[in-house]
């Protein structure tokens, strides 16, 4: 997807692997690919004007939460910033943002059929809780949900963030994030500034914004 979108493929592509070989989630890390499971990337292009390009990783959190909602409404779903949606604080789903020019390439893993053991923090899948949805038909339902989510992204981010908000752990919830420094900021979760940057209520009771950086549920 990011060679297409280097060779000028229109917005609003979709790309579905039925598993991968080498799949890739942040920072490099592997990522299980078996079949069943959704693997699916898209592509927009951003604009002058519009909202950063990195909150569009808000827009793909909301689109895949409701999304999962339509197959499995009664999950106990929660969103992590900035786009892992949990189940009682075990990781559902994986979204990868990349950038080529103009075009950001939003990548999907969702484990609907399957979900790694023996990992570091917990996981689960769709099929753990209720009957897995078939990918090709997930994937159907989630391009459409993420267009709606896109184009009111694209009039501003509040409403983008409004839903991120009221779909994501209480507030007060205790967070770490781990930075690219290498260093980590234990804090509460206090909500999102005005451009979906993760701020944290600090021991001291003074705020600090999170702008990147992993993030764990402690």
């Amino acid at each position: 997807m990011l060679e297409l979108a280097r060779s000028g493929a229109a917005e609003g592509l979709w790309l579905r692997a039925e598993r991968q070989t080498a799949g890739r989630g942040r920072q490099g890390r592997d990522w299980e690919s078996p079949a069943g499971n959704l693997y699916a990337s898209t592509l927009v292009r951003v604009r002058d004007g519009e909202p950063p390009a990195a909150t569009l990783a808000l827009v793909a959190a909301v689109a895949l939460d409701e999304t999962v909602r339509l197959f499995a409404p009664e999950l106990p779903l929660s969103l992590k910033w900035p786009n892992d949606l949990m189940v009682n604080g075990a990781k559902l789903s994986g979204i990868l943002l990349e950038r080529a020019g103009d075009g950001v390439v939003v990548g999907f893993g969702v484990n609907l059929a399957h979900h790694p053991e023996g990992m570091l923090r917990a996981t689960t899948s769709i099929a753990a809780h209720a009957p897995a949805p078939d990918a090709q038909v997930f994937a159907e339902a989630l391009a459409e949900v993420f267009a709606r989510w896109l184009s009111r992204w694209r009039e501003g981010i509040a409403p983008v963030r409004e839903r991120w908000l009221a779909r994501a752990h209480p507030r007060g919830t205790a967070l770490t994030a781990r930075l690219s420094d290498g260093n980590s900021v234990d804090g509460l979760f206090e909500g999102l500034d005005s451009q979906g940057a993760l701020i944290l209520r600090l021991a001291g009771g003074e705020t600090r914004a999170i702008h990147a950086g992993d993030v764990f549920l402690l």
